[in-house]
């Protein structure tokens, strides 16, 4: 089953080589500095970001669109949510297209 066509991220974050915590706080950050709608693709080794990711996502409340594995490899793009939406919005369950 092939996943669905990724939407084009806006930013790059390049984590490899960094280990947790460290992904996810450079993670809030640059969403901190990104505008609603727009998409942070995360680049990642380390495989805790495989459960930490979705699980700053539920708690920041912004949408996890896509998660993928390969060669060791982590892909997540993340999609700021607008501040309004989040007010309201439930947490997102499982993470979307997930593959390894």
């Amino acid at each position: 089953m092939s996943l669905p066509e990724a939407p084009a991220p806006d930013r790059v974050l390049d984590t490899v080589g960094l280990f947790c915590p460290v992904p996810i706080i450079k993670t809030a950050q640059a969403m901190k500095a990104m505008k609603p709608g727009e998409i942070l693709l995360l680049i990642a080794d380390d495989r805790g970001v495989l459960v930490d990711l979705p699980a700053w996502c539920r708690m920041a409340k912004e949408e996890l669109v896509q998660m993928t594995e390969e060669a060791a490899i982590v892909r997540a793009l993340v999609r700021k949510t607008d501040p309004a939406r989040r007010a309201t919005s439930s947490g997102p369950s499982s993470p979307p297209g997930m593959s390894s």
